[in-house]
């Protein structure tokens, strides 16, 4: 069945980096636009990347164009969002989801703060 395993996330200090990847199994990754979405405490889920099946498009929630970059390698089946000039605001779990498929990995905590 499709699974989709997050990893990557922690604490970090404001203006700091972090690169999340998505390890995803069970169906043929190249075949599927991927998206990184995250939710923060109190607030909906919210798109903050999407990228094609080829990687040749992606676009990007307003608040992390210029800092934040989707990338994937479908010959590792891993999708990717480096993550920088993180502010506090950017704080939440972050997931990994399949559309087409209706799939969502468990997420992963990011958190930033001095």
């Amino acid at each position: 069945q499709v699974q989709l395993v997050e990893s990557g996330g922690g604490l970090v200090q404001p203006g700091g980096s972090l690169r999340l990847s998505c390890a995803a199994s069970g169906f043929t990754l190249s075949q599927y636009v991927m998206s990184w979405y995250r939710q923060a405490p109190g607030k909906e889920r919210e798109l903050v990347a999407r990228i094609g099946s080829t990687g040749s498009t992606t676009i990007y929630a307003d608040s992390v164009k210029g800092r934040f970059a989707i990338s994937r390698d479908n010959a590792k089946n891993t999708v990717y969002l480096q993550m920088n000039s993180l502010k506090p605001e950017d704080t939440a779990v972050y997931y990994c989801y399949v559309g087409r498929r209706n799939s969502w990995g468990q997420g992963i905590q990011v958190t930033v703060s001095s």
